[in-house]
Formats: structure tokens, sequence, C-alpha cells
């Protein structure tokens, strides 16, 4: 009977709840088991809807268990597992007889690799000996294609005139002397093509040729047979430079388009244009040079012209469009070649920059401004010209990136010239401002329009000085940045200038304010000067000016002209806002004109103190005489002639409301203490009447006093508002002047404002 199998085994602590060996539904071993499990998205998938910690606890029971699997395992065929060694028998043998064919075979691999080795040894022998043979092949190729081409170099160089002189002697001659010398090797001479274009029709042959071999010694270089052959090559190479330059120098005397062409062709060839550009300055451009600015001893013979360049250049250029152009025309040909020359900046640019820096070196001096400016805009209309001549935009930006363009422009110090301009513009208006006083001008432009009619002598040489920026006979377009600057730091200038004036006179303090004399001695009057060339100024620059301005920088981007035109603007408005700061200059002085007629108010209390004087019935004389400078002031002929309505009417509110604020002040100050000084002397009255045993009413007195005094003061600010009414202003509408008739009523007796 088999044993019956025991029940699992439960502890205390799980004998209610499920086995130990029981999992959740969601935990699952058996995908532990399959081939594409994969850890990370197993614990991913289930961290979705089970805790860290519960998933943790569930993996660490599960390895437990296989723990336990394992050794019940083991445990369980313990016998069989100790006896699994005593099973393995004669293992040595079998590994000899599996050892013997692998030892086998690895010799046969070894005798097959070592044959390979010297066969691949062999194949490279053979390939190093065949790359060293063709490489021997290709020199002795190289050395017999140099020695064919020096031959065939000096065998053609043979075929040229022997004697220099023969290129100008004729036709002629040297088809006679030719034909004899070489036969059929002219044969073309004989048919009647011209000699002159067969020699250089030959010489680019041989400058052809001349460039091969040039090719062939720079792939043969340090060879012993190269250089056994360098004097036959520079013999043949000094013979062909002489006899290409006196074919080219012939074919320039006489306009022979076919012989220059060919000759340029050759000059090309060997890469020798300098040589090219060199013969045509010397022999043609130079000539021609030295006849318009002399130099040297012809120089002294001819005696100078002075420093001048515009009638120079007005004669150069004819000569190059006469004697020059054949050549450009021929150098910028279309698919010929002959770009690689630059005959107008290397020979003809040259010759005349060496010209005026040997003939005229002062023209390049800015030392006179005007002729140098001059010179300079006469320099660039010549370049100018010149790339007139060039056939394409890529022509004009090479003969712009030559060295000898570059150094011409090098000679024009456009850095000193602004420095002197600057000096020049700026002390003018330096010297203006520090006039230790406001210097009035005869309106010389009074029939050129407001904006011109200046009245200041600082003012007009301020505009003069901006305009002086823009002219024609100074201004520089490479300079106008510069320029710029120039006329914004003329504005800042005028505008500090007044500013500063401005601060020093409502400070008042003179001795340490140099340069500001002129505000602190100006009369009102002089501030309507100010304020009428502040309108003109700010005009012209926001106007005209800066039209003018933009116009002259028409081709600088749309994003420059706009910069250009807020700086200017700028400037202009900061005109603009110091009118207010010289209107409340203007107001103060009025104030304070009006101010000394205002401290006699203080008299009436003199005059009503300790009196028997009746109630007033008439306004006091002073009254009359508080608004007299105001009105002056708008009445003068600077105000009418120069203030606009707007300007005057601001000009009156402001004065009328610090004049009335003033006015308050003082006749508050008098009505409060001629009220303590009435209760004071009411007390010391009750008080002697108290100690000498009698009883009177003396508040009557005092209250008549003060009364009085208001009275005095009310009849007064009735004709002052009269006076405010005559020049235009309500005074019901300025708070200072309501302040002011509730003061001077009383308040048991309070009044309406009327006049």
């Amino acid at each position: 009977m088999a044993d019956p199998i025991p029940a699992p085994h439960r502890s205390a602590t799980d004998f209610f709840s499920d086995p130990l060996d029981a999992h959740p539904l969601w935990f699952k071993p058996s995908l532990f088991l399959s081939q594409n499990f994969d850890s990370e998205s197993y614990i991913s998938e289930l961290r979705t809807f089970v805790p860290f910690d519960t998933l943790r606890s569930e993996l660490q029971s599960h390895l437990s268990s296989l723990n336990h699997e394992l050794i019940e395992l083991i445990n369980r065929d313990y016998a069989d597992f100790v006896n699994l060694s005593t099973k393995l028998v004669d293992v040595d043998a079998a590994v000899v007889r599996m050892r013997a064919p692998l030892v086998e075979l690895r010799d046969k691999i070894e005798q097959f690799r070592g044959s390979v080795d010297g066969a691949l040894v062999a194949l490279k022998n053979g390939l190093k000996q065949r790359s060293e043979a063709a490489s021997a092949r290709e020199v002795l190729e190289l050395l017999l294609d140099t020695f064919h081409v020096v031959s065939k170099v000096e065998k053609l160089i043979k075929e040229l005139p022997s004697v220099p002189a023969d290129w100008s002697n004729g036709d002629v001659n040297l088809m006679d002397k030719n034909s004899m010398n070489n036969g059929p090797s002219l044969q073309s001479v004989e048919n009647g093509t011209n000699l002159r274009e067969t020699q250089s029709m030959l010489l680019e042959r041989i400058a052809t040729e001349m460039n091969r071999l040039k090719f062939y010694i720079a792939h043969a270089q340090n060879l012993p047979f190269i250089e056994n052959m360098e004097k036959r090559i520079q013999s043949a190479s000094l013979l062909l430079d002489a006899s290409l330059g006196h074919c080219f120098v012939d074919g320039l005397e006489h306009r022979d388009a076919n012989a220059i062409y060919n000759c340029l062709r050759a000059y090309a060839a060997i890469d020798n244009t300098r040589n090219a550009e060199e013969l045509f300055r010397t022999t043609v451009v130079a000539p021609l040079i030295q006849k318009i600015i002399p130099h040297g001893p012809s120089a002294l013979d001819l005696g100078s012209s002075g420093d001048e360049l515009e009638n120079d250049y007005m004669h150069i250029k004819q000569c190059i469009d006469k004697d020059c152009k054949f050549l450009l025309e021929i150098s910028f040909e279309e698919n010929s070649g002959l770009h690689v020359f630059d005959f107008l900046a290397n020979s003809i640019l040259k010759e005349v920059l060496s010209a005026i820096q040997k003939g005229k070196p002062g023209a390049f001096s800015p030392g006179r401004p005007t002729e140098f400016l001059k010179n300079y805009k006469s320099s660039l209309d010549f370049l100018v010209d010149l790339e007139g001549y060039c056939p394409s935009r890529s022509a004009v930006a090479k003969f712009r990136a030559e060295a000898v363009y570059n150094d011409f422009m090098k000679q024009w110090n456009l850095g000193v010239y602004f420095s002197l301009r600057f000096h020049e513009i700026a002390e003018a208006l330096n010297s203006a401002l520090e006039s230790t006083s406001l210097v009035p001008v005869h309106n010389e432009h009074s029939g050129q329009g407001n904006s011109q009619n200046l009245t200041l002598k600082q003012s007009v040489t301020l505009l003069n000085s901006l305009k002086s920026c823009w002219r024609e006979d100074v201004l520089i377009l490479s300079c106008a940045d510069k320029f710029l600057r120039l006329s914004l730091q003329l504005l800042s200038r005028y505008s500090n200038w007044l500013s500063s004036g401005l601060t020093a006179r409502k400070v008042g303090n003179a001795g340490s304010n140099s340069g500001n004399e002129w505000a602190i001695s100006a009369v009102p009057e002089d501030f309507v000067y100010i304020i009428h060339d502040i309108n003109c100024l700010a005009m012209e620059v926001d106007g005209d000016y800066l039209e003018h301005v933009l116009q002259l920088l028409s081709s600088c981007p749309s994003d420059a002209l706009n910069l250009v035109k807020q700086s200017i603007s700028q400037g202009g408005k900061s005109l603009n806002d110091l009118i207010p700061k010289v209107i409340n200059t203007i107001v103060a002085a009025l104030v304070e004109k009006s101010d000394e007629d205002l401290r006699q108010l203080k008299g009436i209390t003199a005059t009503y103190r300790m009196t028997n004087k009746p109630l007033p019935v008439r306004h006091s004389p002073y009254v009359s005489g508080i608004l007299r400078p105001l009105k002056a002031f708008l009445e003068g002929e600077r105000a009418t002639k120069y203030l606009t309505e707007e300007t005057k009417s601001e000009l009156l509110i402001g004065a009328t409301t610090e004049i009335t604020n003033r006015y308050y002040e003082l006749a508050s100050e008098l009505v409060n203490v001629a009220q303590k000084t009435e209760t004071s002397l009411q007390r010391i009255r009750q008080g002697a009447q108290r100690r000498a045993g009698a009883s009177s009413d003396v508040s009557d007195q005092t209250v008549s006093n003060t009364k009085k005094i208001c009275t005095q003061l009310l009849l007064d600010i009735q004709e002052y508002g009269r006076n405010l009414a005559a020049l235009g202003v309500d005074a019901a509408s300025i708070p200072a002047y309501r302040s002011l008739w509730d003061c001077v009523t009383l308040p048991d007796n309070p009044i309406p404002i009327n006049f």
C-alpha cells in the first residue's frame, strides 16, 4: 500500500489563509520561461497597477520558493549526483584519439599557410619591380619629352630674327632675310602674310612649348639630366622673353591687333603677364603721362602748374581713349583667355600714380582741405572712367582688388581731412558760443522764409555749421557717418549751451559758471530771440535740412536711411524740448520784476495800524504796477514780432499764475500777522482794563483795524483781477487768486468774486 501524500505544511500564521506557494492572479511565473521575456517591459507593465513594494515582495517570495525547490531536487537525487564521477571511465584515451586528427589538420594548415606567404612575397616583389620599372619608364619618357621640347624650342627660336633692330626695318627686308635663313619655315610670309603677325604666331607657339617645358621640369626636379640642361633652358627662356618683348612693342607701335593678340596669348601661356603690363606702361603710357604731368628735369623746364589734378585727368582720359583703348579692347575680348591681364591697374593707373607722386606730391596733402577734396573727387571720377572700360562686374571687381588700386586710394588720407574739417566747423560754433552775451544779427535772410529768419549770431553759426557738414565742397560720402556724427554733436553742443546757461541763471551763481554769463546778464526780451531761433532751427533741421541729407545718402540701404532720419529728428526734438525751460526762465524774470511792486503791499499795515483812518474806498497805487512788466513784455516789439500766439498765451498763463501765487503768499502773510497782532493787543488791553477795575469792550477797535486791512486788500485784488481781465486772463480760473480772495474776505462776511 502506498504511503499517503502528506498534506502541505502550514504554519500558524497561514493556517486560515492560502498556501505559501499561492500567487496573486497578476503574477504569472510561467512568463519567465518564454524566449522573448523582457524584464524591464514586464516590470514597467506591472507597475501601472501594482505598487513597487508589493511587486518586490512577490518576486522575493518566488525566488525563495525556487531555491527551496532546487534543494529538494538535489536531496532527492543525491545518490546519483555523487556516483556521477565513477561512471566517467577511460576519458583520457578518448581525448588522445580525438587529438591525433586535430594535430594532423593543424600541420597541414601551417604548411599551406607557408606556401601562401611565399607566393604573396613573390607577388609583392614582382609588383614592386613592375612599379619601379613603370616609374623609371615615366621618368625616362619625361626626360625624353623634356629633351625634345628643349630641342624644339631652340629650333623655333632660331627661326626668329637674330637682330632686334630688324623688327623695325620693315616687312620687306625681314621677308628677304628670313626667306634666306629659314627657307620654307616662313612660307606664309612669301604668300603675303604680315611678317609681324607670323612672328607673333611663332612666339605664341614657342611660349606654348615653354609652358610644356615648365610642366616637365616641375615633375622632374633634382634630376642630373635636367640640371645639365638648365643652361639651355634659361638661354631659351631669355631669348623668348627678349623676342616676345620686341614683337609686342613693335605691335604696339604699329597697332597690329593680330600681332598684339598673339603676343598676349604667348605671355599668358608662360604666365608672365607682368612683363606685358610693364612694357605697355613704359613704352606707351609713360611718355603720354610724362607730357601731361612732367616730373624730374623736364618738370623744372616746363615749370609747375600747381597741384590741381582735374585738368590733368581730362587730358589723361583723352590719351587713354586715343592711344590705349585699342589694347584694352583686345585684352577684354570675350572668350580670348586674356582676362589675366589688367592694363588698367598695372599699366595706366600705376603710371598715373607714379607721375602724381613725383610731379605733384602736394595733390595728396590734406593740409589744404578745399584743394584736397577737389583732387580727391577728380580722382574718383577718373577711376570711374577707367572702370567704364571694364566689360563686366567681375572685371570691375578685379580692377578694384589690384594692389595698385589700393595704393592709389591709400594716398588720400581722409581721416586727416575730416579732422581738419571737424576743427574748422566745430571751432566756428564753439567761438560763437563762448561769447559772454547774446549777439543779435541783422536779418539778412528775411526774404527767405521763417526757417532762415534767425536773430542770434550763435543760432546762425549753428545752422551754417550744420549745412557745412553736407556742402558739396566739404562732404565726402565715404565719411558720411563721421559728418552725421559731427552734425549731431553740433546740435548737442548748442542744446547743452542753452541748457547750462538757463540752469546757471536759475541758480544765480555767475562766478562758478564760466561760459554762462550770457544767460545771467540777459533780459527777458533776449530770450524771445532764443525761443524764435529754437523754433526756426527745429523746423529747418526736421525739414529741408533732413530732406537734403537723405537725398545725399539716397544710395544707402533703407535701414540706414531710417536710422539717419531718426537721429537727426531726435536732434531737432532736443531743441524743441528746451522751449518750456526758456519760457520758465522768462516767467521767473517777469515775476521777479513784479515782486518789486508786490512788496509795497506791506505798507498797508503801517497805514491802518493804530490810526483812525476810515475804511478804504479805492485800491492802492502799487496794484497798477504789478502786471506792468508782463504787459510791457507781451506788447513789446520783440514779442510781437517773434513770438507766436500760442507761445505768448503760454507765457501769459505761466507768468500770471506765478505772480498770483506770490501775491497770495504776501497777502496771506500780511493778514495773518495783522490778525495775530490785533489779538495780542486785545489781550493786553483787556488785562489793563481788568486791573483798573473797568469794563469796556475793545474788540470793536481790533476788528476795525483788521477789517480796514482786509478791505484794502480786497480793493487791491479786485483791481488786480480787472488788470488780469484786460490782459485776457480770467482771474477766477487761477487757483491762487481764489485762495487770495478767500484770504482777504472775512469768514463772517463772505463775498463772491467780482471786479
